[in-house]
């Protein structure tokens, strides 16, 4: 195309600022993707360059295709093609040259097929906030500025155990350590600077904070040293202290959730420099529920790194003389338990890892979203939106999962399905259940098809990732649960939560939204089972509780439908359940699952596995479908099965009362809330309220609300509301003609001759005409005909007799009876009057 390029040597000189320039700049516009090497030199080519001004942009340097960025390889731009053109004078160019296809028309958003032939089509819209690539790294987490992170990455097989795990059995001879603290011991591990909270969160950056990382643990005296060395400052990691009190005997301090003074429950850390044969305890000190699974057989996870790499072995059950018992060291404050346990490590100078549950991070998180994204087949029906930001900035990602509709009409006729997990972020079972749901939703079977064409599923698969990466139990960032904060008005607080409610609004509006389910973690029962809320119209009495009942047919080793509970109390009004169940949502529901294990069927007194809780996923989808099959026989006999149980658990209520009593034909009208018990869920039910400097801001904004909402405009209104008011107008004047024409046509002579008797009439029937015209006034509804007939009564003075009731179809009776005639009949308006 430029034979000069190929005559002409290129020359060796050194880089131009402007060519680094045009290079960065082109590069960024998405019009090439070529080395710098292969830009042509400023220099030897500058008289190219004057003479064609479009060169750089229509790929001189070889062949289109190779200059693109991948997205846009096989799309060709429609300006510079023509350079004859270009050197046109713009004053002589005319407006025919300014179609589609002339190449003036410089445009991103529009694609066509080839050089030859112009077919423009827009493209598909980009994402509101950059989205990761497949040839992109990851965004990194953010952390706050005052937390310490290694540079290690933590990464975890994924393993099944070939056997159950069955729960321990207490012996009876269990020991009880005593609690001695650092004063007799010596700690080897201990975090500097701990946000409390006296403290609130001020900002973030990747890897938290500056300057050079400190090594926490001890150093070793020599090979001979057998101390073990901790470390909690990875991702989703907890762990603040660690004291030895004897050779082998250790006593922990779990990390509150950052910017409070409590939630310590979840615990994950790393220890080496192991020995094989010895036998280590460790006693966690300052744990705060009273009751716990521990109780009940529940055994700490253990991971071997070097079985992990030689045998392929993961997350596993371990641990002997597993006691929970309280501290007895009172400091006068809240009572605190201990978890003590006895373990013997696999390896010598091993690496290992201790969790409360299955850890599922952040990054486990955006892994699987970048195979999602990078799937041709998958990101055909899953779309991957940032739904916000967190309080520290990392993107909370929303899925919307659905298969393509043929027509308009096909796509509004859907209903939606908004599912969520990890608000709290110690509950990493949640992530299990999602990550099941979501490897089945996004498959090839055909049922997931079905329901990719039935549904429309919303999914945000990480609440609060800020709380997934510090480790928090229970918090954001802004120190409180955002589970009980779902109304809240403050959206920069609780960006997450606020921005999720905000969705399921606007969705709302467009289609029914037949269910909503938040995942979460239960720390004090076993199985799997649902709290939901209890529907007061009797038209839908018991539907909330089919789904439920379902799920428990479908999984009956792992759910149990006796947990589930469907009262609502007050301390969880702010929760998302009850939240979306007031917004109109009426299967709304919290699916609590256990750190522990199952008593039900097959798996009875064996922990759960990821592949129990993926698996739940999997029964949620085959639910779903039972539970919207066209064929309602499942559902009705559902129903029935509801009916039983509830009269069995009245009969059962009002024994324990010592009371007996027939139901037949009014049991159904007893209130549900006053047979259920509360929910026992965390100890953490009740709110805490606002952190004090977020208190101000709340009552600000309160304010603020209230002066809108006196000083809103009327708002304007729509052609199709303006019709209907202008319809009611006409009505009302055509009743009040209707109205005035009687007295015209009918009383000319009465008015002459009997003056008295035409005012009485005239009062009474125009007290009449003002309380019916109110009913008409009530009644009336555009696009309906409205019948009026007043009370028939010889002295309107009198009141109707004790049997007649206002009933409008007695009313209704020819007015010729009884010597009446009617003067004066206007369509679908009666007005009878008396001579």
């Amino acid at each position: 195309m430029f034979p000069a390029l190929e005559k002409e040597p290129k020359p060796k000189t050194l880089p131009d600022p402007y060519e680094d320039f045009m290079y960065h700049h082109l590069q960024y516009y998405g019009y090439f993707k070529a080395q710098r090497g292969s830009l042509p030199n400023s220099a030897a080519h500058q008289h190219v360059w004057k003479n064609n001004p479009g060169y750089l942009l229509s790929g001189s340097f070889g062949k289109r295709d190779d200059l693109m960025p991948d997205p846009l390889q096989k799309e060709k731009r429609l300006w510079p093609t023509c350079l004859s053109t270009v050197r046109r004078p713009l004053e002589a160019v005319s407006r025919d040259s300014l179609k589609l296809s002339s190449p003036l028309v410089k445009s991103r958003q529009l694609l066509h097929d080839d050089l030859g032939e112009v077919n423009p089509r827009l493209r598909e819209p980009r994402d509101l906030f950059a989205f990761f690539s497949g040839s992109g790294p990851l965004g990194a987490p953010r952390w706050p500025i005052e937390c310490e992170v290694i540079k290690e990455n933590i990464h975890h097989i994924e393993w099944v155990p070939p056997h159950p795990e069955y729960f321990y059995q207490p012996t009876g001879n269990e020991k009880i350590p005593e609690i001695v603290g650092e004063e007799k011991g010596t700690v080897v591990y201990q975090l500097d600077s701990v946000p409390t909270g006296d403290s609130c969160f001020i900002s973030s950056r990747v890897g938290g904070k500056r300057g050079i990382i400190k090594e926490l643990a001890v150093t070793l005296q020599g090979p001979e040293d057998n101390t073990l060395l901790f470390e909690s400052r990875f991702e989703s990691g907890n762990l603040q202290k660690a004291v030895r009190v004897d050779t082998y005997e250790y006593e922990l301090t779990l990390r509150t959730d950052l910017y409070t003074s409590k939630h310590t429950q979840w615990f994950y850390f790393r220890v080496q420099n192991t020995r094989k044969d010895a036998t280590y305890r460790f006693t966690i000190v300052n744990l705060l529920k009273s009751k716990s699974l521990y109780t009940l057989g529940m055994k700490p996870l253990m991971y071997s790194q070097l079985d992990a790499s030689t045998h392929s072995i993961g997350w596993r059950r371990e641990g002997k003389e597993i006691k929970y018992f309280r501290n007895n060291t009172d400091d006068g404050q809240q009572p605190l338990y201990c978890l003590t346990w006895t373990i013997q490590f696999p390896h010598d100078q091993d690496t290992c890892f201790f969790a409360h549950f299955y850890p599922y991070t952040y990054t486990d998180l955006q892994c699987f979203l970048l195979s999602v994204a990078n799937s041709p087949v998958q990101s055909q029906f899953c779309k991957l939106r940032t739904l916000c930001r967190s309080l520290a900035g990392n993107t909370v990602y929303l899925l919307t999962i659905t298969n393509p509709a043929r027509t308009p009409q096909e796509a509004a006729a859907k209903k939606a399905v908004v599912l969520t997990a990890r608000v709290h972020p110690g509950e990493s079972n949640g992530s299990w259940i999602m990550k099941g749901f979501l490897d089945f939703i996004l498959s090839n079977s055909p049922d997931a098809q079905l329901l990719r064409d039935i549904f429309i599923f919303k999914v945000v698969p990480m609440l609060n990732p800020d709380g997934v990466i510090v480790g928090n139990y229970r918090c954001s960032l802004a120190g409180r649960d955002l589970n009980r904060h779902y109304k809240t008005i403050l959206k920069e607080s609780f960006p997450c939560i606020w921005h999720t409610r905000n969705m399921i609004k606007r969705l709302l509006e467009e289609r029914e939204v037949l269910l909503y389910c938040d995942f979460h973690g239960h720390s004090r029962k076993n199985n799997i089972f649902l709290y939901g809320c209890s529907n007061n119209d009797r038209n839908f009495w018991l539907h909330e509780r089919v789904f439920p009942l379902m799920l428990s047919k479908n999984a009956p080793d792992k759910f149990s439908f006796h947990s589930c509970n469907f009262k609502v109390q007050k301390c969880k009004e702010g929760t998302g359940r009850v939240v979306m169940w007031r917004m109109g949502i009426l299967n709304s529901y919290t699916m609590e699952s256990t750190f522990g294990g199952s008593t039900l069927g097959n798996k009875r007194d064996t922990h759960f596995t990821t592949e129990d809780l993926t698996s739940l996923g999997y029964h949620v989808c085959d639910t779903l479908l039972d539970f919207c099959d066209p064929d309602r026989t499942k559902f009705m006999q559902c129903l029935a099965e509801l009916k039983e149980l509830l009269q069995q658990e009245i009969h059962k209520k009002f024994k324990e009362f010592g009371q007996d009593m027939d139901l037949e034909g009014s049991w159904s009208d007893i209130s549900l809330s006053d047979i259920e018990s509360s929910t026992s869920g965390s100890d953490s039910s009740l709110s805490d309220g606002l952190p004090v400097h977020l208190l101000n801001i709340a009552n600000e904004l309160s304010q603020k609300k209230k002066m809108y909402k006196k000083k809103k405009r009327k708002p304007l209104q729509s052609r199709k509301q303006r019709n209907k008011q202008y319809q009611k107008n006409n009505l009302m004047k055509e009743s009040k003609l209707a109205e005035d024409a009687p007295e015209r046509a009918g009383f000319a002579s009465t008015l002459q001759k009997q003056p008295a008797f035409f005012k009485n009439s005239e009062n009474a029937s125009s007290s009449m005409m003002k309380n019916e015209k109110q009913r008409v006034n009530e009644r009336e509804k555009p696009g309906f005909t409205v019948s009026y007939s007043p009370k028939r009564s010889t002295n309107p003075s009198q009141e109707p007799a004790p049997d007649m009731k206002p009933n409008w179809a007695r009313d209704r009776y020819p007015a010729t009876k009884r010597g009446r005639t009617a003067t004066t009949v206007c369509p679908s308006l009666h007005i009878y009057t008396y001579p």
